[in-house]
Order: C-alpha cells, then sequence, then structure tokens
C-alpha cells in the first residue's frame, strides 16, 4: 500500500507546481513574452530533481520561439518563487515543453468538419 500513498502524494504536488506555475505566469512574470499561455500538464521525476512543464498558446506558431524563450528566461524566477510556495524538499528544475495536441485536435476536428460536409454534398447531389 505505501506505493500508492506516494503515488498520490505525487500527483497532488504535480496538479499543486501547474497550478501555482499558472498563478505566477500570469501574476508575477513581468516578461512581455510571456503571455496568453496555458499550462496543460506537469511531468515530474521521482526525486523531484526536474519537471516538464507542458504548455499551450494562441500566439501564431512563427511568434512561438519568442515566447518558449521568455519561459526559458523565466525558469529561474519561477523555480524559485514556486520553492516558497509548494512544500517539497528539492524544488524542480522547470523545463517548459510546447504541447501540441491542442493543435493537433483542432486540425484533426476541422479535418473531420470538413469531411463530414463533403460526404453531405455528395450525398444530397447523389440524391438527384
Amino acid at each position: 500500500m505505501p506505493q500508492k500513498k506516494g503515488f498520490a502524494r505525487s500527483e497532488r504536488v504535480v496538479e499543486q507546481i501547474r497550478r501555482e506555475l499558472a498563478d505566477l505566469i500570469r501574476l508575477e512574470v513581468k516578461d512581455p513574452r510571456v503571455g496568453f499561455v496555458t499550462l496543460t500538464a506537469v511531468e515530474i521525476t521521482p526525486d523531484y530533481a526536474h519537471a516538464k512543464v507542458f504548455y499551450t498558446t494562441l500566439i501564431p506558431a512563427d511568434q512561438r520561439e519568442l515566447l518558449d524563450n521568455g519561459l526559458k528566461r523565466s525558469a529561474g524566477f519561477l523555480r524559485r518563487e514556486l520553492g516558497k510556495r509548494v512544500r517539497i524538499h528539492h524544488t524542480p528544475e522547470l523545463h517548459f515543453v510546447y504541447d501540441a495536441s491542442v493543435e493537433r485536435g483542432t486540425e484533426l476536428s476541422r479535418l473531420i468538419d470538413e469531411a463530414v460536409e463533403s460526404d453531405r454534398k455528395n450525398g444530397q447531389e447523389g440524391d438527384h
């Protein structure tokens, strides 16, 4: 049973890290490159040394590199502030990773809509 308790605690820690980072980015980061970011997930190593922070954004792809650089530049500040808010022995080093799943989902949804519309039009034409 101790394994389950540890798992539940790490899940709580991951969710708290995600929540606190979202607040910090929204309210405390002054870098103009860092905005319009949604944190989608956090993965943490078992020893809490590293955390991958997955994010998505609505800004155009050609401006995403600026955002990525801004997040990397803010990582030290965010880690320090996170250490004040989350009670764990070791505050993880933060690694920001763009999460393209939302973008892929939107694209798949658009393709499905096009296919349904095409089928509907072809079905109507066949009825005449």
